[in-house]
């Protein structure tokens, strides 16, 4: 059974201090980011949503900038999704993409109510 993962990111300051450059070289690097959670063994990404229009500046908490929800084989899968962040180098270096954005995983399950304490479809007419 697969772990429902909500993956939450939030960008920081130093991302909207970034020089144009640099910036660019963040969304490279963060388009890299989402293909390697994409790409690990057993992952399905089930969607994504921006609340870039809605929600100006940095995030350092709830409510974050992005959401990813998939559904990972396991812990360490979910982790290596978030070890991402300390391991894709933005642009030519020196900084990871941790400099500019953060991660936190919410791990549970899909919620599935019992077909039993459903109630029942209406008649049609």
């Amino acid at each position: 059974m697969s772990i429902r993962t909500l993956f939450c990111i939030g960008i920081n300051q130093n991302f909207f201090n970034a020089a144009p450059d640099e910036a660019k070289a963040v969304w490279l690097a963060f388009g890299s980011m989402m293909n390697g959670i994409a790409a690990l063994p057993g992952v399905t990404v089930l969607g994504n949503m921006d609340d870039d229009q809605s929600m100006v500046g940095p995030s350092t908490g709830w409510p974050w900038t992005c959401y990813v929800l998939a559904d990972v084989p396991d812990q360490a899968t979910v982790h290596a999704a978030c070890n991402l962040f300390r391991t894709i180098v933005v642009g030519d270096g020196p900084y990871k993409l941790w400099k500019y954005a953060r991660i936190e995983a919410r791990m549970g399950r899909e919620l599935v109510v019992p077909a039993n304490l459903l109630p029942p479809a209406p008649a049609a007419a």
